[in-house]
């Protein structure tokens, strides 16, 4: 699956963002430590933006920036065949060819470059708030390859967003087993309590997250739990 098929599969902006910030909260939950953790989501990325990460530990990762122009996605494998540092340090051809001009800044951002100026990217897409469907460059993909961009591994939790998927991923990555019940209640965006947090990471307490819960905008428990 390459970013073409990623396109027809990913949600609209508005829910793409209430799903990453669902994926941000899971993992403040299970990662106290903010450097370890998988997703992370920042609400106050910048002035009129925000902005969901994935950093996987090895190498691959994802940013993807909401404004109010719409919302442009960056995705980055390092060994994928259509990596930069397997094609003479330049994104390859098509990848990013093509964002609109309103999103190139996001696109030559230094965070999402390295100390070469070249933007560390293997996939993108954009998508305008006028637009009915996520865009992507006219790319020629390496031939005898089924994942040439890397996007099936980057975005797999982004094309399934069933709370069974996170719980897979969760089990796996964390090696705990994991509630569904209360993964679901978070993909719900439904407001912590320490019950909640309790079901997912007994070592963590509610009023631990305070940080986390105004990082990631996520909705504030009821005041008595607070």
């Amino acid at each position: 699956m390459t970013v073409h098929e990623i396109a027809g599969r990913l949600p609209s902006p508005a829910e793409l963002r209430n799903l990453c910030r669902s994926l941000a909260m899971l993992d403040a939950i299970l990662s106290p430590d903010l450097e370890s953790r998988y997703h992370s989501f920042d609400a106050r990325w910048a002035d009129g933006e925000e902005m969901a990460s994935m950093r996987d530990g090895s190498g691959d990762e994802y940013s993807i920036v909401f404004s109010a122009a719409g919302a442009c996605v960056r995705g980055f494998a390092h060994e994928a065949p259509m990596s930069p540092y397997h094609n003479d340090a330049e994104p390859w051809p098509g990848v990013i060819d093509d964002v609109p001009e309103v999103f190139r800044p996001f696109v030559e951002e230094p965070a999402f470059t390295d100390e070469d100026d070249v933007p560390v990217v293997t996939a993108c897409l954009c998508r305008e708030v006028t637009d009915d469907r996520w865009r992507h460059g006219v790319i020629d993909f390496p031939a005898d390859c089924s994942d040439p961009d890397g996007a099936t591994g980057l975005f797999g939790l982004l094309v399934d967003r069933s709370p069974e998927a996170f719980q897979r991923f969760a089990e796996d990555y964390y090696e705990v087993p994991m509630d569904l019940e209360a993964v679901c209640a978070v993909y719900a965006l439904r407001p912590l309590d320490q019950e909640l947090v309790a079901s997912l990471n007994g070592e963590v307490a509610l009023a631990d997250l305070a940080d986390d819960l105004a990082q990631i905008g996520y909705p504030q428990p009821a005041r008595d739990e607070a």
